[in-house]
């Protein structure tokens, strides 16, 4: 039998090669990522995945942390300059180490493979597929809304509408790289209509005089140290994407001018249509009411665009959608790039000979996503989310300072003052001990629980390199590359 199996698997790999070599001159010969996406699709993948349900779900949460306009509006701006800073570090590291899947490939630079393995571990596991299934019920509760009028609709339908989202999403990765650009660049644009909207529409009310709510704006703000902290997740969580062109950067097309330029582009233009969000919310709705609301964008729609209100939600389940396509897209990488290096099952590391998409690797997160669903509650997985995320961010702007004087010999067509990593560190810090410092909870010990036992596995299968599991995952890896027509991530000969 296994000798059937590999003949199957030398015709397919013979017919690929020969299909390759038929192809013209200008056609790579190897089943590897191509560099597809330019800076148009740049700036959509970092705007389109910042901009997806945050700003929609976020608001409430900002403002219960700061306990006024004010304050709520300083985080939104403090959140922008934040990302910016954690950005511009990531320019650097990203035209320094050109290689995909975010921090893993600088961790793995500046501290070496066992906490690469942790970040990997804890990202391919959790973060990415929870921020993924996140995304997904924001845009099924956003869908489902309408057709429950005065009422919450069913969880069951929510989580089976987000469901059935990750599908469609992740069966639109991984059929084409150049599709899945198409379609993010779509609902970029169409996410910022709704925001222009938003804006012009709040517009019109400040200046007809609804100015009542930020007349005050500070009165009644707290300067709780864990509340503030609180309050900084929640608004970062709405910027979380700022650093999602790192994990495709081997897929850019010339990486050292459109990775900065996207990322100057991108970012800033993020943070001013949040804060004009902000502003237009306030317009028509009092902090009381803006925290009362089950859907602060829909009570918006309600009260300004009548009887246009239903395009709202209509463009808020876009902006998700947009969203989710981008979170598919770069997790996929970072799971592809893993497994290249050994530190996830080869599987992994396959490339579809087609398509030229890392279909395994989408779909092992698509079907993670859709397990973290199933218990999902949002506000708690953002927290979980953020903790955890905030701490590898610190760790990685770290490994920037300390490469600075271990790896001089490295070319650096960007350079970041040394003190905005020293700085995006000092708040990374900040983030993951204040509000375990103000209200322990024990979803933070889970987390951290969770990120060491990551060595459970990589002591006897990385680190000793005991073999039996890959003599299991062997016939498994035969069977799914004829499944799914993949070849690993190298040279056809």
């Amino acid at each position: 039998m296994m000798d059937k199996e590999q003949k199957k698997m030398h015709t397919l790999n013979g017919s690929v090669s020969g299909g390759l070599e038929a192809k013209k001159h200008d056609q790579p010969k190897a089943a590897a990522l191509q560099q597809n996406v330019g800076l148009i699709s740049g700036i959509s993948l970092i705007v389109g995945t910042m901009i997806g349900s945050g700003i929609f779900i976020s608001p409430k949460s900002v403002l219960e942390g700061t306990g006024a306009v004010g304050p709520c509006l300083c985080v939104w701006a403090a959140c922008g300059v934040l990302a910016t800073l954690g950005a511009l570090c990531y320019a650097e590291l990203g035209t320094m180490i050109t290689k995909s899947g975010g921090e893993y490939p600088y961790l793995m630079e500046g501290f070496g493979p066992l906490l690469a393995y942790l970040y990997s571990w804890t990202t391919i596991i959790v973060l990415k597929p929870s921020s993924f299934s996140i995304i997904a019920l924001s845009c099924a509760e956003y869908a489902s809304t309408p057709f429950y009028p005065g009422c919450t609709p069913p969880q069951f339908i929510t989580k089976c509408l987000a469901a059935a989202c990750i599908l469609i999403i992740t069966s639109v990765n991984c059929l084409s790289v150049k599709l899945a650009s198409r379609v993010q660049n779509i609902f970029t644009a169409a996410k910022l209509l709704i925001i222009i909207v938003i804006v012009v529409a709040g517009i019109v009310m400040l200046a007809q005089g609804n100015t009542q709510n930020i007349r005050d704006p500070f009165a009644g703000g707290t300067t709780s140290f864990g509340a503030i902290g609180l309050a900084f997740y929640n608004g970062l969580w709405a910027y979380d994407g700022w650093n999602q062109l790192n994990f495709i950067t081997e897929e850019l097309k010339n990486p050292y001018r459109n990775l900065p330029l996207a990322i100057i582009i991108g970012i800033p233009l993020v943070t001013v249509c949040y804060i004009l969000v902000n502003i237009a919310y306030f317009s028509v709705m009092t902090p009381v009411e803006l925290l009362q609301s089950s859907a602060v964008a829909v009570t918006f729609g309600d009260r300004v665009l009548y009887p246009f209100a239903w395009v709202v939600p209509l463009f808020v389940v876009f902006s998700t959608f947009g969203a989710a396509n981008g979170s598919c897209f770069t997790s996929g990488r970072l799971t592809y790039v893993a497994g290249r290096e050994g530190h996830m099952v080869r599987i992994l590391s396959y490339i579809s000979v087609k398509r030229y998409t890392p279909a395994p690797a989408l779909i092992f997160n698509g079907i993670l996503s859709i397990f973290y669903i199933i218990p999902a509650d949002i506000n708690t997985l953002i927290n979980y989310f953020s903790f955890a995320q905030w701490a590898f961010y610190g760790l990685t702007c770290l490994a920037l300072i300390v490469m600075r004087f271990t790896r001089k010999e490295l070319h650096r067509p960007v350079k970041v003052p040394i003190i905005i990593p020293i700085v995006v560190v000092i708040v990374s810090c900040y983030l993951v001990l204040a509000p375990i410092i103000e209200k322990p909870e024990l979803e933070y010990l889970y987390c951290t629980v969770f990120i060491v036992s990551g060595l459970l596995l990589y002591v006897p299968f990385i680190y000793f390199k005991f073999n039996w599991i890959g003599r299991i995952m062997r016939p498994i890896t035969m069977h799914l590359q004829l499944l799914l027509e993949v070849v690993p991530s190298e040279k056809i000969e």
